[in-house]
């Protein structure tokens, strides 16, 4: 492949929206865009084009990401179940768990992944609200990563409010295992996914993806349902989004799932993979 991107002739036409996934796909490992890629988001704006973020992370750490960018775009969050206007900090719409939900998920979770710890992922009306604490976690959840707004608390209240995403930690086992052990028993109760494969997986409602969140980012702007899209990610998240989008590309770190979804593979997130298809076409 030129340039470490697929050839035009292998992309097609331009699309009118660019959704992006963020870790391991749009940033690098330091969690910053390169000028590269910047210089490339703003060319898809100039010619008329959508941006749109599309991530597991919740609002409340796109904003950084964002923050980065000339603009504020709309964000597919927490896998699809939020849609958040980081130019005004509002959650747009939110898919949540019910605590009936998040109990009879947890109840599978502890027969089928035993030791298991969980944490929730919330949201509120305008995300930079503070009466509703964002990340709660029980007293055996092992972090993933750094959360410093965490709130520790024993599994009952934990799952006992509306949750946009059920995070669940298996140190010492891969997110590939976890996945396998125990999605054949959700039966459509609830749909889980991961993002990274370091013993985290996460539930949502049943039927949310990226893929749906973009479509309500479709719609929030006011596009039509044919409009022509372009989807870059790297994990099993984004897998239905890169299978949906007109054009799904994969990253050349991407998880094999990823990789099977996507219509073409570009280089990695480390070395611009994002900027060098988006050269081609805008």
């Amino acid at each position: 492949m030129p340039d470490g991107a697929p050839g035009l002739d292998e992309l097609g036409s331009a699309p009118l929206l660019v959704a992006s996934d963020v870790d391991g796909t749009l940033v690098d490992d330091h969690e910053r865009l390169t000028l590269r890629t910047h210089v490339a988001v703003n060319a898809v704006r100039a010619a008329g084009g959508h941006f749109v973020l599309a991530t597991g992370r919740p609002p409340r750490a796109v904003d950084p990401i964002a923050a980065q960018l000339d603009f504020a775009p709309l964000a597919v969050c927490a896998n699809g179940a939020v849609l958040y206007d980081t130019g005004s900090g509002r959650v747009v719409s939110a898919a949540l768990m019910s605590p009936e939900l998040l109990g009879t998920v947890a109840e599978l979770v502890r027969r089928y992944l035993p030791g298991a710890g969980f944490a929730a992922e919330r949201v509120a009306q305008g995300e930079h609200d503070s009466a509703t604490p964002r990340f709660a976690a029980s007293t055996g959840y092992q972090h993933a990563w750094l959360e410093p707004d965490t709130v520790t608390a024993a599994d009952a209240e934990v799952l006992a409010h509306p949750a946009v995403k059920l995070l669940v930690r298996q140190p010492g086992m891969t997110s590939d295992e976890m996945h396998a052990r125990i999605a054949p028993h959700l039966n459509g109760l609830a749909d889980v996914t991961y993002a990274t494969n370091n013993g985290l997986i996460e539930f949502h409602v049943p039927g949310v993806t990226k893929a749906t969140g973009i479509r309500l980012a479709i719609e929030h702007l006011g596009l039509t349902d044919d409009v022509r899209t372009a989807a870059f990610g790297d994990m099993p998240n984004d897998a239905e989004m890169l299978r949906w989008a007109s054009m799904g590309v994969a990253m050349g770190n991407a998880h094999p799932l990823a990789r099977g979804a996507a219509n073409v593979v570009t280089a990695t997130n480390l070395d611009d993979g994002v900027a060098r298809v988006l050269e081609r076409w805008f």
